[in-house]
């Protein structure tokens, strides 16, 4: 590591979060403690107070892009893009901060900063990269991925159904996208389609307006109910020769990008549950039974330490994950065991949470049961588990078990 190796010395310029156990905030260097101090104060501010309500009414909160924007926080990832180049541990503590306030704004967030700029980044020319990495950094311009689809999930490398025509100096794309966050108010949306001409995926920058585009908001989620959830239409959308990912050929690109984020996802589950951990930590020191706080009964306490040990557990993970990261040696079977690992515990974790409230439990004003219901949209998105088991199995056989 390039960072501090041990805690620093010293008072850390904010309070520790009681689910960091074993204190892997001092890992940060002293600037990145000060941009997570930032984020931090902001979301307990402005985000926290208006969160439940949004949940409730699956209602977008859109006044956190502006904050975002002072925070300066979208193009820490990208060189030249903000005023601190961010380390991979830094983003990955941003996601855990984020999440561990709503994991559908931190949806919102790595959907913008990491597939979608990532896509530009990873797979678009010089020009492109010049054109929509700037605004995008500045979050004037919003950006969605658009993989999904009705029909393919999991098996979308193999099966994918929408389909890429050139005609003349554009390209028309027909076919059908499914649980695009983002999708349904996004000025740049990444969309991924079958070339017609030599059967590979490649990928292309479809700009809100773009004729033959429809974006309809997916209704009736009990889980990450703010996130505005696309279903999207192509009937013969155009799209410029121009907006074509100019070093997108195949599958293997957009995998590039996946195998980048997916690691973003684990990180954001370690918020999710260290939230839920903690909201169950205070309820437990503070709600009373047989005359006594419920945090003195042993089968409480049972829980919580089950809760903090796969907190710490996870915690450990992914910062190993974001040093291979930083190292430039992350292999797909790294990313994908740690978002299996860490959204299993995860699971675990908020369920436990959710007893130690009992019937108050399933009370929104009590927090617990949104990261309670947005847990399962975590433990089922960038890869189920059993897909990332197999990516981990394959690695460590070298034979494939994919049907």
């Amino acid at each position: 590591m390039t960072q501090h190796a041990l805690p620093r010395t010293g008072e850390p310029p904010f309070e520790a979060h009681a689910g960091d156990f074993y204190g892997f905030e001092n890992i940060l260097s002293d600037t990145e403690q000060d941009i997570v101090v930032r984020v931090r104060e902001f979301l307990r501010t402005q985000l926290d107070p208006i969160v439940n309500d949004h949940w409730a009414r699956a209602e977008f909160p859109f006044q956190v892009i502006e904050g975002f924007r002072e925070l300066d926080i979208a193009g820490l990832m990208y060189d030249g893009l903000s005023a601190h180049r961010g380390t991979r541990l830094l983003t990955g503590f941003l996601a855990l901060e984020i999440c561990r306030c709503d994991p559908s704004v931190n949806t919102f967030y790595g959907v913008h900063t990491g597939l979608a700029m990532g896509s530009v980044h990873r797979c678009g020319s010089e020009e492109q990269r010049r054109r929509w990495l700037p605004p995008m950094a500045r979050m004037e311009k919003i950006g969605a991925f658009a993989l999904t689809e009705p029909h393919g999930g999991s098996d979308v490398a193999g099966g994918l159904e929408t389909t890429a025509r050139r005609d003349g100096d554009s390209w028309s794309l027909d076919g059908e996208k499914k649980w695009i966050g983002n999708g349904t108010f996004a000025d740049l949306i990444i969309v991924w389609a079958r070339d017609e001409a030599d059967g590979h995926v490649k990928g292309f920058v479809v700009e809100k307006g773009a004729p033959g585009f429809h974006a309809t908001k997916i209704e009736g989620k009990v889980a990450l109910r703010a996130v505005q959830n696309a279903n999207i239409t192509l009937d013969h959308c155009r799209v410029p020769e121009e907006n074509r990912l100019q070093r997108a050929g195949s599958f293997r690109d957009t995998g590039d990008v996946l195998r980048l984020t997916r690691g973003g996802v684990a990180w954001g589950s370690v918020g999710c549950m260290m939230a839920a951990y903690e909201l169950a930590l205070a309820y437990a020191k503070e709600r009373a039974q047989f005359g006594r706080p419920i945090a003195k009964f042993q089968l409480v306490q049972d829980h919580l330490a089950t809760m903090l040990g796969n907190i710490t557990s996870s915690l450990a993970m992914v910062v190993g994950l974001a040093q291979l990261q930083d190292r430039g040696v992350n292999k797909d079977e790294h990313s994908a065991l740690a978002k299996s690992v860490v959204t299993t515990r995860m699971r675990e974790t908020v369920a436990l949470a959710r007893e130690v409230f009992g019937g108050n439990g399933i009370l929104l004003e009590h927090n617990v049961a949104r990261y309670f219901a947005d847990a399962e949209a975590l433990y089922s998105y960038e890869g189920t588990r059993e897909i990332n088991q197999l990516i981990v199995g394959r690695a460590v056989t070298g034979m494939g078990a994919f049907v």
